[in-house]
């Protein structure tokens, strides 16, 4: 008996070690798998992580070599002759007959388009887009400038011009379409410095609801030939893509002086920029609704090509303001300032004679800045006769002639 319970007694510990066994290789078994599969996961990670690589490292090297490549040639299309080959002009100045790529689409290629060109075989590669020379197209004024009427004094004659050539016709168009009349596109004011020629184009461009475009006549002038009349062009272009519009050219001596023959390259690239302002201005193409307003305080130089009808039809002549108009624009710019009772405008209207606009202004602020610093709460006529002996001494108004002031407008 003793011999066969030892014997079962045996045989249950190797049943229970049989099943500890199994239970570990299980668990083995489990471990491993797990392993496997995060051995696997890994495995993929690294091969996405090598792929990813690879298409990184084609990406850089596809770049440098883009990098190394010789520039291409700017040229443009002159003729297409078939479906191979083509007649370009390179930017310096020959034609060529060249071949062009299968890759480029035939649509996208005119006369006159620009291609880029291979260095050594002048082969068309590319289609490159219109250029638009970002100098121009920043020329656009985005917000209404802050200027009114009301804050030009002297100038009621001047306004009611420049409202019924440039104003009306882009709010009112009706009013001509009635009657059959075409109103001018062109308007050129003439007067001193500071007696409010800008401030006029300001004030006409806040009350329409057309595109401002500002460009003073300096900006025109380029070093290179050709590059002025090609900014001259794309700004009319601008002007009609954003038409209705007022395109203004500040002080247009600059590009329109007369033609005189000294010979230099300078003046001849200047005579270029002015024909090519000339054509625009009563060119062939019409320009839809552009209103063009120049200003300039040098019209004895002007050129004879530039005032005749059909170009700027109306000359508004900006004058320096007479007595009530500088009452009038003193009254604008010291509407905001506390003034004494001894303040009289009459009289200072008077003393400030021959005053501009620009230089009433500076009287003001130059008589509020009295004030501030002597710690005042308001300003009287002791400021306002310091000022205008402080600006009258800065312009010497005091050495002038009447007949050398006026010698400019005469």
């Amino acid at each position: 008996m003793k011999a066969s319970s030892s014997g079962a007694t045996s045989s249950d510990e190797y049943s229970r070690y049989l099943q500890d066994r199994i239970k570990q290789l299980e668990e083995t078994n489990t471990h491993l798998k797990e392993r496997l599969e995060s051995t696997e996961r890994e495995g993929r990670y690294y091969e996405d992580m090598r792929t990813r690589y690879e298409s990184e490292i084609r990406k850089l090297r596809s770049e440098l070599e883009k990098l190394r490549a010789p520039p291409l040639i700017i040229g443009t299309v002159v003729e297409i002759i078939d479906e191979k080959q083509m007649v370009v002009r390179s930017s310096t100045g020959p034609r060529f007959v060249v071949n062009y790529s299968h890759f480029i689409d035939s649509q996208e290629v005119f006369p006159g388009a620009q291609v880029g060109l291979n260095q050594q075989s002048l082969a068309v590669v590319s289609v490159l887009s219109s250029a638009k020379d970002p100098s121009v197209y920043g020329m656009e004024v985005i917000e209404s400038p802050d200027a009114e009427y009301e804050m030009i004094g002297g100038l009621a004659e001047q306004i009611e011009e420049i409202t019924e050539i440039v104003e009306l016709p882009l709010t009112e168009p009706e009013r001509f379409a009635r009657i059959g009349v075409v109103p001018p596109k062109g308007v050129l004011l003439v007067g001193e410095p500071g007696t409010g020629k800008t401030m006029l184009a300001k004030a006409v461009a806040n009350r329409t609801s057309a595109t401002f475009i500002r460009v003073v006549g300096s900006e025109l002038v380029q070093k290179y030939i050709g590059e002025g009349a090609r900014m001259v062009r794309e700004l009319f272009e601008l002007a009609k893509e954003k038409s209705p519009s007022i395109l203004f050219i500040d002080e247009i001596d600059a590009i329109a002086a007369r033609r005189i023959e000294d010979g230099t390259s300078g003046e001849r690239e200047v005579q270029r920029t002015m024909m090519q302002l000339l054509a625009e201005v009563d060119g062939f193409d019409q320009r839809g609704d552009v209103r063009i307003i120049g200003a300039t305080n040098r019209p004895d130089i002007l050129d004879p090509a530039l005032l005749r009808p059909g170009r700027f039809d109306r000359i508004i002549e900006v004058p320096v303001p007479d007595e009530r108009g500088r009452k009038d624009i003193l009254k604008i710019h010291t509407a905001a300032m506390k003034l004494k009772e001894d303040v009289n405008l009459d009289i200072l209207a008077k003393l400030i004679e021959r005053a501009t606009g620009a230089d009433i202004k500076a009287i003001s602020i130059e008589a509020g800045m009295f004030a501030a610093r002597n710690n005042k709460n308001a300003i009287g006529m002791e400021e306002f006769e310091r000022a205008i002996k402080k600006v009258k001494k800065s312009k010497q108004w005091d050495y002038l002639t009447e007949k050398e002031s006026g010698v400019m407008f005469a």
